[in-house]
């Protein structure tokens, strides 16, 4: 595959491989939560399990498309994803057994979303590189979206267990995608670098400028995605008459956004500077973030308003960051770089929606307002660190 063909061949299993990535939020407010008695702290935790997972992984995975053609780590990254999320379906029994294969869930993940970004690339030349990139990074809002909307439904109509073992088979796309690609062995590796030697990439400063910036976007999606539906049912219970849409059309909403507004983020980035666009971008939705918190229990057409300008925000930077740290990255550590950028994502994604839960927690629980500004308080302050880590990267290559 070549060109259009291998972007879209890409980016279809980029969606099959985001099919089972937010089943946990989806279900655990109307199922998980009552079932098995657990707190908004632990919620986040389980959450968090797959992030978690996907941190622990992705320094080796990556790292290993350095040295190896990523296509046979993306093949294998994405059966594990498949097989984890079924055995979840089948045999999670409560908080620890759910939280250790949600945990090789992200696992599998691991090997497959960097290690696809890498098959991508470097089958790609020259201009293709930048919108491809944002084609394939903007596809993952399209799979998280018909990842909530077909968790849910199914939940509703056949139980939970269901939605996990059919949205388990959504990672097969991927695999035959990886299956189908050709042979693309990385260059030789530099001698005396060791596999998770991440010195170069730390001496990058444009890269690590974007990594921390991705960082903080991290933070903020993931903690949105962790606790939209938890939200807008708080809603929904509070204006019963308003006739607002339910939380499963809201969470789609959500995600269905996020992919125009990335592909629109970067060929803005493009035209005007990635570290403006960005900056300014990511100062909006902490704004937006405050918002919402402070008329958590105001207006509810409002409040739908303002989710929705917030699902526009918060993923608008995604594919300029990942383009800028694709861009910035020293060929022969490419794989090391993109490692670097995911776990520190990722890491501050299982964070994210396990301090929410805190802040929830901390300030009257998730039926009171206090709770909900606490909890977005948390995802803006996480969001205004990305604009001081540009800065920081700006400040050091003059």
């Amino acid at each position: 595959m070549r060109g259009k063909a291998l972007v879209f061949a890409m980016c279809l299993g980029q969606v099959g491989n985001l099919l089972p990535h937010v089943v946990v939020p989806a279900v655990m407010v109307g199922h998980l939560i009552p079932l098995w008695g657990i707190s908004n702290a632990e919620a986040g935790l389980l959450a968090a399990a797959y992030a978690a997972g996907y941190m622990a992984a992705v320094p080796v995975l990556s790292s290993l498309t350095d040295r190896i053609d990523a296509r046979r780590l993306l093949l294998g990254g994405s059966l594990a994803s498949a097989m984890a999320t079924l055995a979840f379906g089948l045999f999670a029994q409560g908080l620890w057994s759910a939280m250790l294969l949600w945990a090789a869930a992200g696992a599998g993940f691991a090997g497959a979303y960097m290690p696809g970004l890498r098959a991508l690339t470097d089958r790609l030349e020259g201009t293709q590189t930048s919108r491809s990139i944002t084609f394939y990074t903007s596809s993952f809002s399209l799979g998280v979206s018909l990842s909530f909307l077909l968790s849910q439904l199914i939940a509703d109509a056949w139980g939970w267990r269901w939605s996990f073992m059919l949205t388990g088979l959504g990672p097969l796309l991927m695999a035959w995608s990886a299956w189908r690609l050709s042979p693309a062995p990385p260059p030789p590796p530099q001698p005396g670098v060791g596999l998770l030697d991440f010195r170069p990439v730390l001496r990058n400063r444009p890269a690590m400028g974007y990594i921390l910036g991705y960082g903080a976007h991290c933070f903020e999606l993931f903690g949105m995605r962790t606790w939209i539906v938890a939200f807008w049912s708080y809603v929904v219970s509070r204006h019963a008459a308003a006739g607002l849409p339910d939380p499963v059309t809201v969470s789609v909403a959500a995600a269905v956004l996020a992919m125009p507004a990335s592909i629109l983020g970067n060929e803005t980035a493009i035209r005007f500077g990635r570290h403006r666009v960005v900056s300014l971008i990511q100062y909006a939705s902490a704004a937006v973030a405050v918002s919402i918190g402070l008329l958590a229990d105001g207006p509810p057409w409002l409040l739908l308003g303002l989710v929705l300008v917030w699902a526009i925000t918060i993923p608008a930077d995604s594919g300029a960051l990942t383009s800028g740290m694709s861009a910035s990255a020293e060929p022969r550590f490419k794989g090391a770089t993109m490692a670097m950028h995911s776990m520190l994502g990722f890491g501050l994604s299982a964070a994210a929606g396990w301090l929410v839960g805190v802040a929830l927690d901390a300030f009257g629980g998730a039926a009171q307002a206090g709770g909900w500004l606490a909890g977005f308080a948390v995802l803006a302050a996480g969001v205004l660190c990305g604009p001081l880590a540009l800065r920081w990267s700006r400040g050091t290559s003059r």
